[in-house]
């Protein structure tokens, strides 16, 4: 009898009927007795102090409760690192409500508390600051030359080789600079937190977050708090893109309100508001490539700078991915930043891959043009079998075969290299290529399996599922190691009080959890074989846990078929009612490989000269992430990364009024996002990629290298002229 597999089957989300039905909860749509509401009053100005605020016109108002501001609010701890989180840069972290100081333009002041939102909205409204304004810096352009030299991570700055005498001495060469703006993450859900007070001193709150721990952490630190007494769920989020790995203000405003008013408190920000919290932060990248006649880099050099606030040092790799992606013996690579009167930006789809993917990329395609290489084979000729900063191998890498059958599936051996030469109809046309490349991260992480007599068994974890499908790859695993229908798993995640768990972030949640899900499932998996062979006569006496696989309700030997044990009947033996077990996982951290996914991706792109249109009307995304759990899952995590990148090179742009600090395009209807209108043909392909060291499921992430290659805007050399600049890069050769 063959047994049932779940794990590389297209299986449909277990939690999508109850999403499209309205079953599904987020963190504003929990109701509990006696909610009140808040309403956050935001600050108008970029920098400078607050003298006084009014307060008197929005407590007159029937329904009001209270209006809490930096001089009327319950005590907060002092220092600032119990404030930190899990993923919080270094620097003083901010805190909503804590003094007068105003540190960027629509900073949180006061919070407005009523019986109903409405009520805290209009009260809001009549709440008046007196301010005292100082000059504020926002302008990034302006100021970027001033940028700091970072000094994290200093190892992987050290010059490689000679990389400035072997330029100037190099048969081809280009310069160019690349640009991005600021983005903002603009998922469906705005950020809301219901805190609900339980009256003994515990605090339980819904909150929209991609880590229930580390909010709770946040919270417990804010307010004196035992761990213990706070409880944070976030079951369903409804789109994160890296907004949520950190705690957002409405989090400690929601707490604060409920244990000063002793009552359960909602706070909602507007879409106006969204864009008050973090943010991919511009950044521009310098790049000086050349390479010997045959298209053999020569030298590397790669100089970006990004911006961050005045209280924190955030940032991420923006340069290292030329070493890891392709070979070169000379290398210099550097990063600055510039502090400005804006507040911190955050993780936002493939931190540091997709803008650092895009320059790289987009310097390749300025190299092959100059070399007269094919794009392709210009990387091909430069293939990295190592990862040049670690000077380590990789446990395992398809990207050649990524290359070829994108290639083949995209027919890039049609592609005419010469500029302006495509043409369908009225309409030029441009084919380019990318490499995405991701790290395959690991973080520690818990998780709790429960089997019952009855064949049910209970999966839990506190990470949470943006979107990709969490509770359906925990739910396909635990079914495929207990061996029962997938119907009789319950997946629970989203709670702080489960086993521990990061963020669910960085493409590393299923190889984190995932592991720690095996982890737990194997222990059940010993025991059961363990009460199987106390049995009589039992036909698995002498069988080690490798000779038994469990399918059908059964412990059955993998060469004798026969040799079998039901679960009830084991149960039966040990007089057990249920099997429960936790277990931890964690990253083999003496292993002498680097981890990473990889990926090729082919576009077309269709320009209209006379409206000025952009279209990219056909992709395809060639991805090597191991071995993949759910095809239908991870297809759509693809998809998403190519509408993400068509958004971030087409559409998307939050645009800054320099004189006030502040950000204008800040609703839906001025910062744009892919429409379906937008989205044309998209095929991913999945790279067969086998990799037994990197952890026991030999899984990799798929989002982000699926998003630092799609998300770069392409290079058009069958459209632009060398010497003119890419209306889609924003940018300018110098070759």
């Amino acid at each position: 009898m063959t047994a049932t597999s779940y794990l590389g089957k297209p299986t449909s989300r277990v939690d999508g009927r109850a999403k499209v039905t309205g079953v599904a909860k987020y963190a504003a749509e929990y109701n509990v007795a006696g909610l009140a509401h808040g309403f956050v009053v935001s600050s108008a100005i970029a920098k400078g102090r607050i003298k006084r605020i009014h307060t008197a016109d929005a407590l007159s108002v029937d329904g009001v409760l209270d209006v809490f501001t930096h001089e009327h609010r319950p005590k907060l701890a002092s220092s600032h690192e119990k404030y930190t989180d899990e993923i919080a840069p270094p620097g003083s972290p901010f805190r909503p409500l804590y003094d007068d100081k105003i540190l960027f333009s629509g900073q949180p002041v006061a919070l407005v508390v009523a019986e109903e939102f409405e009520i805290a909205r209009f009260a809001a409204s009549l709440v008046r600051v007196e301010y005292e304004r100082k000059p504020h810096i926002t302008d990034f352009d302006a100021q970027r030359k001033r940028g700091a030299i970072s000094k994290r991570d200093p190892a992987n700055f050290v010059a490689r080789g000679n990389p400035t005498p072997a330029f100037e001495q190099a048969a081809v060469r280009i310069e160019a600079e690349y640009r991005m703006p600021i983005e903002h993450h603009n998922p469906m859900e705005p950020f809301a937190a219901t805190a609900v007070w339980e009256g003994n001193g515990h605090i339980t709150v819904f909150d929209k977050t991609q880590g229930p721990q580390n909010c709770r952490n946040y919270v417990a630190g804010v307010f004196g708090m035992p761990r213990d007494k706070v409880r944070v769920l976030s079951p369903y989020v409804g789109g994160g893109f890296g907004s949520g790995l950190r705690p957002q203000y409405e989090l400690p405003l929601a707490v604060l309100a409920a244990r000063a008013l002793k009552r359960s408190v909602r706070v909602t920000l507007t879409r106006q508001q969204m864009f008050t919290l973090g943010y991919r932060a511009a950044n521009v990248h310098e790049l000086a490539l050349a390479a010997g006649g045959d298209g053999t880099l020569a030298s590397f050099r790669h100089d970006a700078v990004s911006m961050t606030s005045q209280f924190e040092d955030f940032q991420r790799d923006l340069v290292n991915w030329s070493s890891l992606l392709y070979k070169c013996a000379n290398s210099e690579l550097g990063r600055r930043l510039v502090k400005l009167d804006q507040n911190t930006p955050c993780d936002m789809r493939a931190p540091g891959g997709a803008e650092g993917a895009y320059a790289i990329e987009c310097a390749m395609d300025e190299l092959a043009y100059a070399a007269n290489i094919d794009p392709l084979e210009l990387r091909l000729i430069n293939y990295s079998d190592k990862d040049q900063i670690e000077d380590r191998r990789y446990s395992s890498k398809e990207l050649r075969e990524c290359y070829r059958q994108g290639a083949e599936k995209f027919g890039w051996s049609r592609r005419s290299p010469q500029p302006r030469s495509m043409r369908d109809g009225n309409e030029l046309v441009g084919w380019g290529m990318a490499t995405g490349i991701w790290e395959a991260m690991q973080m520690p992480a818990s998780a709790k399996a429960v089997l019952t007599a009855n064949g049910s068994v209970e999966i839990a974890s506190a990470t949470a599922d943006i979107g990709p499908g969490t509770y359906t790859w925990m739910t396909q695993l635990a079914a495929e190691m207990l061996g029962v229908p997938i119907e009789n798993v319950t997946a629970k995640l989203g709670d702080s009080a489960l086993p521990d768990a990061p963020v669910e972030g960085g493409s590393f949640t299923v190889s984190s959890v995932g592991s720690a899900i095996h982890a737990a499932c194997q222990a059940v998996q010993k025991e059961l074989l363990a009460l199987a062979q106390k049995i009589a006569a039992s036909p698995l006496a002498k069988a080690k846990l490798d000779d038994v696989v469990f399918a059908e309700g059964k412990i059955r030997h993998k060469h004798e078929a026969s040799r079998e044990v039901s679960v009830a009947d084991a149960m039966r033996a040990g007089k057990a009612d249920r099997i429960e077990k936790e277990a931890s996982a964690e990253p083999n951290e003496r292993s002498k490989y680097s981890h990473l996914t990889h990926s090729a991706v082919f576009a077309e792109v269709k320009v209209d000269e006379e409206l000025g249109i952009i279209r990219v009307t056909r992709v395809v995304s060639a991805v090597a992430a191991g071995r993949i759990l759910n095809p239908k899952l991870a297809s759509s995590q693809v998809l998403g990364a190519v509408v993400g990148g068509i958004g971030m090179a087409l559409h998307e742009e939050t645009v800054t009024d320099h004189r006030f600090g502040r950000f204008m395009s800040h609703n839906l209807a001025d910062y744009h996002v892919p429409v379906s209108a937008d989205v044309h043909a998209i095929d991913v392909i999945f790279v067969e990629e086998k990799d037994d060291e990197i952890n026991p499921l030999g899984v990799k992430g798929v989002g982000k290298s699926a998003s630092s290659a799609p998300r770069r805007p392409w290079r058009m050399r069958s459209i632009m002229r060398p010497a003119n600049a890419c209306a889609i890069c924003r940018s300018r050769s110098t070759s």
